[in-house]
């Protein structure tokens, strides 16, 4: 592979002018269920491959993929790529530049104890329809549950002009349950995911019982629940709020290319833009988590890159391109969904550190206010703004949890949300899930409980 991969790049190079090139050549295997009511709706598996072809000529970008490996079908978009780039250049502002980075030549191989893709699809459709009949059975006010499962293996070879070449094994698996229930015409509904790069023994810690107690339980509560008062109130957010918060409130701005284009952290490095409590962190490299890799989609290795120290913004996440822009090394966050596009710059694993809180203290000053555990869905803007929907939550009243609540919400200004996170829990957890920015992204978010001196409280998000 790597002398098909090389003669491809010396074309770029030494026939067209190309000042880079880069190639990602992908054999995948893919496997999607999706279950409702114990019907299998969707069962699909196939294995694909392909490359992608991505060069720098005249300061601008050029990228083509193919369905192939074959060497003619290499060697023929060569030439279509680099003219896309130099007529891309003749309206270019400010020639494209990367920063530089060290040349790598590695093998990444993953041994897990279950490879998925030596597990029949009869097996797996098993496995989910298990996980389907345990939620069913919990209760009979559960009305439905719908089961999603992805897995994905394969290989990635990546290999540059500046001397890299890197083979790298991919494995995913990942599975999304989404419960309703209803009594006295209040329906509820719950959703768990679970994920990991380790392989098919997910399965064995989450077993069909465990799952279907956590979802079930959750959508059951929330039938005796009752609506939140609007209003600002302080709050305490478990690990599955906090993550998607500094996911969606935080994280996204700490992209160079949407700072770049009119994010508020632009200019922000080294000011103040949270509470001395806070320290942000996107990982890499946290063992068998959801958004942890070797090296990104340019070969850069995968690092822990601290964005927040006690408060203040030190970091944000690069590529090649932005961290020449910031005159900064390049973090490793260029990711791309498969060989059909071009990497852009996507988070990893992205969470708040703990410090020393228990959980109970976090509760005991409150008077009245809300315990935030579980989120629903959240969305955020370049300019700070974000609302996040909760699926599970409680009172807190008099420095104890009271009854559940539900159909809650929070909505803001994150980072003058973030000012007033005055105390962070000692316990740590990270979620899996994926994440969209016109390509989809595996990623990790979460962090410690957190307690938050005031946020706006509202109805269903």
């Amino acid at each position: 592979m790597k002398e098909v991969l090389s003669k491809v790049i010396d074309k770029a190079i030494h026939e067209f002018g190309a000042e880079y090139a880069e190639i990602r050549a992908q054999r995948l295997s893919k496997s999607v269920l999706l279950l409702k009511e114990g019907r299998v709706d969707t069962a699909k598996k196939g294995t694909e491959s392909g490359a992608a072809l991505r060069v720098l000529v005249n300061g601008a970008w050029g990228f083509s993929s193919v369905g192939s490996l074959r060497i003619e079908t290499l060697n023929n978009i060569v030439s279509e790529t680099c003219k896309m780039a130099k007529m891309a250049s003749l309206s270019l502002k400010k020639p494209i530049k990367l920063a530089e980075t060290k040349p790598v030549e590695d093998h990444i191989r993953i041994k897990p104890e279950k490879d998925p893709s030596e597990i029949s699809l009869e097996a797996k459709i098993k496995t989910m329809g298990s996980i389907n009949k345990a939620v069913l059975s919990c209760d009979k006010r559960i009305k439905g549950c719908t089961i999603d499962y992805l897995d994905l293996t394969g290989n990635d070879h990546f290999l540059n002009s500046d001397g890299s070449f890197i083979q790298q094994d991919k494995l995913y698996v990942w599975s999304r349950i989404t419960v309703a229930a209803s009594q006295g015409g209040i329906f509820t509904f719950s959703r768990e995911e679970i994920g990991s790069t380790n392989g098919y023994e997910l399965f064995d810690k989450n077993t069909p019982e465990i799952v279907a107690d956590r979802v079930a339980k959750r959508a059951i509560e929330q039938l005796a629940a009752k609506p939140p008062k609007g209003g600002a109130y302080p709050v305490v957010l478990g690990p599955n709020v906090v993550g998607v918060f500094v996911h969606e409130a935080f994280g996204h701005l700490a992209e160079a290319d949407l700072a770049l284009s009119g994010g508020v952290l632009a200019n922000s490095i080294g000011e103040k833009v949270a509470s001395d409590n806070v320290t942000f962190y996107d990982d890499g490299t946290a063992e068998g988590a959801f958004g942890s890799f070797k090296y990104d989609d340019e070969g850069v290795p995968a690092q822990k890159t601290l964005l927040v120290k006690d408060g203040a913004l030190v970091g944000l996440l690069h590529n090649r391109e932005t961290a020449q822009e910031f005159d900064v090394k390049p973090t490793g966050n260029a990711r791309a969904e498969d060989f059909r596009v071009a990497p852009i710059i996507r988070m990893r694993n992205t969470f708040m550190a703990p410090k020393d809180y228990s959980f109970g203290e976090l509760l005991e000053d409150i008077n009245y206010g809300y315990y935030l555990k579980s989120f629903r869905g959240g969305q955020a803007n370049l300019d700070g703004t974000f609302q996040v929907g909760i699926q599970e939550a409680y009172e807190i009243v008099k420095g104890e949890l009271g009854g559940p609540v539900r159909n809650a919400s929070i909505s803001g200004n994150a980072l003058k949300t973030l000012f007033k996170v005055d105390a962070v829990g000692k316990d740590f957890e990270l979620w899996p899930g994926r994440c969209g920015k016109g390509q989809v992204a595996f990623v990790c978010d979460g962090g410690p409980h957190i307690r938050v001196q005031e946020v706006l409280v509202g109805g269903s998000a």
